[in-house]
């Protein structure tokens, strides 16, 4: 379920489809998942007229463990290619770190039950 807030601009449908199409490429870090949550915002920074101006937030929730980025660029489609991501390279980095830890676990069960200590 994504949420969509936008902040001093008006929130287009193309952008809704594209941030679903983006994010549809992170279903393969959800697994077995059930509680999930995403809440994205965009806004438009009103003090600058040029340059970076255009911010995207991405908090994405799943089991408990809080995925959040955020990107500020010169359109929203930029910045939503930026949040994919970093979010995309947190979510790997989260799922390496759990089979790290099952397998260093594994190899400690291991020990235990050869050398019994």
């Amino acid at each position: 379920m994504i949420q969509f807030k936008a902040t001093n601009t008006v929130l287009e449908g193309n952008l809704q489809d594209l941030v679903e199409r983006k994010f549809a490429s992170l279903e393969r870090y959800l697994g077995a998942s059930t509680d999930l949550k995403c809440e994205v915002e965009f806004e438009k920074i009103a003090l600058h007229q040029h340059g970076s101006v255009y911010r995207v937030e991405v908090n994405f929730y799943r089991d408990g463990q809080l995925f959040r980025t955020e990107a500020t660029e010169e359109s929203f489609e930029n910045a939503i290619d930026k949040v994919r991501s970093q979010l995309d390279m947190e979510m790997k980095k989260s799922v390496k770190k759990r089979d790290t830890l099952v397998k260093r676990g594994g190899r400690a069960i291991k020990h235990m039950l050869r050398f019994g200590k």
